[in-house]
């Protein structure tokens, strides 16, 4: 027996040992771990604010394999968690195998559309975040090169990196964008040292702001970017204070929410189809005291211009996922 297995086992045990009568909701976290920093701290962030205003607890497990998303989920249905939240887009063909057997719990994931009766399926409009942070960083560039660094190699990373081009261009249509991803497993998303060696090598061809949509290789991304003195713009979570005066702005996903949203909703909630964008709160870009000094008047305004006009359906930014196009850059 594994330890994740025993690990697994211990927490059934005590959920059922609480009384299921409690449907304490769980969460399962993608590879590259709760604190990653970006996206799974994100979603953890959401949990714990909904334990401190309720006082209620919750369940959580990291998973360390591919072959334990099914486990885990089977583990706290049995157990009487409810509702279980998941992250990230590859628990999708698990949880449509997993979702018909317990048909009494609910269940929620994020980035991805599983298509059952008792799932609520949430996305993000992430090329429009990266739109709105394109334009920054085109605004703050001097070399007028920048780049883009994804982590798996995947259509929704993709829709990150178009959508930065598009706001690129839009900004300053002679830049030149460059996009490198980290790899094509789920290693990607943990993987800072790759993260390090892809940036140094586009600060060699002249960029001096860089993007991270790479999970936990971000972290990477942005230490060198700070060492070698030049702009990163983190992703998911506000990212920031990472390297304060370092770090141009974040493109916030607010995995958060749609977290603290499921638990609050509890057993019984609203399933089907959540959509979050610029026009609803649920994507945006940071702006604190770590980079106030980074951000114009002009910047500021250009992009909460665009935002509007994003949110009001007037300007529309290509999804890569809709078509597998990217007319603003070539992969």
């Amino acid at each position: 027996m594994t330890l994740m297995t025993k690990f697994l086992g211990a927490a059934a045990a005590t959920a059922l040992g609480a009384g299921a009568a409690l449907a304490e909701p769980a969460l399962i976290f993608d590879l590259g771990g709760k604190f990653d920093k970006s996206f799974n701290e994100a979603a953890f962030t959401g949990a714990q604010r909904w334990a401190e205003e309720t006082g209620e607890s919750f369940r959580e497990i990291e998973l360390q394999s591919e072959a334990q998303r099914e486990q885990a989920l089977r583990r706290f249905a049995e157990a009487g968690n409810n509702p279980i939240v998941m992250t990230g887009f590859a628990f999708g063909d698990v949880l449509s195998q997993v979702a018909p057997d317990y048909p009494e719990t609910d269940f929620a994931i994020i980035d991805m559309v599983v298509d059952q009766p008792n799932v609520r399926s949430v996305v993000f409009n992430e090329h429009e975040g990266s739109y709105l942070v394109g334009m920054m960083a085109a605004m703050a560039s001097e070399s007028g090169t920048v780049g883009f660094i994804g982590g798996m190699d995947i259509p929704l990373i993709r829709k990150f990196a178009c959508g930065y081009a598009q706001g690129v261009k839009a900004a300053n249509p002679d830049a030149t964008v460059l996009a490198n991803m980290t790899g094509t497993t789920p290693a990607a998303w943990n993987d800072p040292v790759k993260g390090s060696e892809l940036t140094k090598a586009q600060i060699s061809q002249g960029a001096d702001v860089v993007y991270a949509a790479a999970g936990g290789t971000g972290v990477g991304v942005l230490q060198t970017a700070a060492d070698e003195d030049i702009l990163s713009i983190g992703v998911d979570s506000n990212q920031n204070h990472l390297h304060p005066g370092q770090v141009l702005t974040s493109m916030l996903k607010r995995v958060d929410n749609a977290v603290y949203q499921a638990f609050q909703d509890g057993p019984g909630m609203e399933k089907g189809f959540n959509v979050m964008g610029v026009g609803n709160g649920g994507i945006g870009y940071a702006m604190d005291e770590n980079n106030a000094d980074l951000v114009t008047e002009e910047m500021k305004t250009a992009v909460d211009e665009a935002a509007a006009k994003i949110a009001d359906g007037s300007l529309q930014v290509h999804d890569y996922m809709s078509d597998d196009s990217c007319p603003a850059l070539d992969f």
